[in-house]
C-alpha cells in the first residue's frame, strides 16, 4: 500500500455524483450554475467530483434551480468538513490506533507536541492562505491528537527532534516547556540531535514510524506538498534503520531534557 493522496471523503463524492445527475437531468450547464451560485466553473467541477465539499449555499440554489424538492439541500445534513488535510487523513487514522510511534523532525515540533499557539502559527500561515474557520477547526483537531499522550492502554511514543526545529521563530518558551513535560511521561522518549551531532542523513526529511492494535506497521514520509504513507516491508525497514541511526546519535532522553531546559533559560 502507498497512499499519496487518499480518496476524498464518500459523502462528499455521492454528494457530488447526485449533484451532477440533478444538474444534467435538468439541462443545466455547468456555466449556468456557475452564474447563478456566483461560483466558477472549475469549483463546480471540483464540487461535482468530490474533490471539495459542496456547500450548503450551492445544495439550497441548486435545489431550487433544479427543482428537486429539497432532495439536494437535505444532503447538509450528512456533510462536514474533514478535521485534516486529504493527504494526511489516512496517518491519522492510523495514528489514533497506534500502539507505538517512532518520529523524527527537521524543522517542525511534531504535531503531537505542539501547544495550540505553535500550531495556530504554523496553519495560519498556510500557503496558500486558509479562511479562519478551517484555522480553528485545523488547530482543534491537532490538539484532539495529544489524547494519544495519555492514551489508555498506553501507546509507546518516541520522538527526535533535530536542533533546527528547536530555534525555529515559533517556538517559544511555552513549548519548550511543553515538550519537557511530555518527556516525563513514563511511556514518552524525546531526544534532541544536536548540529554538531548531525551526519549528511539527518537532513533528508521528516518521518514517521507507526504500528497499529493489529500490528500493522508503516512509514509516512513528508514533503512539502507530497505525504506518502507506505506498509511496504522494503520502505518500512529503510525508514526503521535511518530513524534507528537518528536515535542513536541523539542525545538520551535525560541529556535532551537539559540541553532544552538550558534553551528555556536563555529565553
Amino acid at each position: 500500500m502507498s497512499v499519496q493522496e487518499p480518496q476524498p471523503p464518500g459523502t462528499w463524492r455521492y454528494c457530488g455524483n447526485q449533484l451532477l445527475r440533478w444538474r444534467t437531468q435538468s439541462g443545466v450547464s455547468r456555466e449556468e450554475l456557475a452564474a447563478a451560485t456566483n461560483y466558477s466553473s472549475a469549483t463546480i467541477k471540483s464540487m461535482e467530483q468530490g474533490v471539495r465539499m459542496p456547500t450548503p449555499r450551492l445544495l439550497d440554489k441548486a435545489d431550487v434551480l433544479f427543482e428537486a424538492n429539497g432532495k439536494l439541500s437535505a444532503a447538509k445534513n450528512y456533510l462536514r468538513r474533514e478535521k485534516f488535510p486529504a493527504r494526511a487523513q489516512d496517518f491519522m487514522d492510523r495514528e489514533a490506533e497506534a500502539i507505538s510511534l517512532w518520529s523524527y523532525e527537521v524543522a517542525l515540533i511534531p504535531g503531537l507536541l505542539q501547544t495550540e499557539a505553535y500550531a495556530r502559527a504554523l496553519i495560519g500561515n498556510h500557503c496558500p492562505p486558509l479562511d479562519d474557520e478551517t484555522v480553528e477547526e485545523r488547530v482543534a483537531a491537532r490538539l484532539e491528537r495529544h489524547s494519544l499522550l495519555t492514551r489508555k492502554p498506553s501507546a509507546a511514543l518516541s520522538f527526535v527532534l533535530y536542533e533546527a526545529a528547536l530555534r525555529a521563530p515559533d517556538v517559544d518558551r511555552e513549548q519548550l516547556l511543553n515538550i519537557l513535560a511530555a518527556g516525563k511521561l513514563s511511556n514518552v522518549s524525546v531526544q534532541v540531535l544536536p548540529f554538531g551531532r548531525a551526519n549528511p542523513t539527518a537532513l533528508t526529511g521528516p518521518m514517521v514510524l507507526v504500528e497499529t492494535r493489529d500490528h500493522e506497521r508503516l512509514a509516512l514520509s513528508e514533503g512539502q506538498s507530497v505525504s506518502q504513507l507506505t506498509d511496504d516491508p522494503g520502505v518500512v525497514s529503510s525508514q526503521t534503520e535511518r530513524l534507528s541511526m537518528m536515535r542513536a546519535l541523539a542525545l538520551s532522553p535525560a541529556e535532551s531534557a537539559r540541553f532544552i531546559e538550558r534553551m528555556v533559560e536563555e529565553l
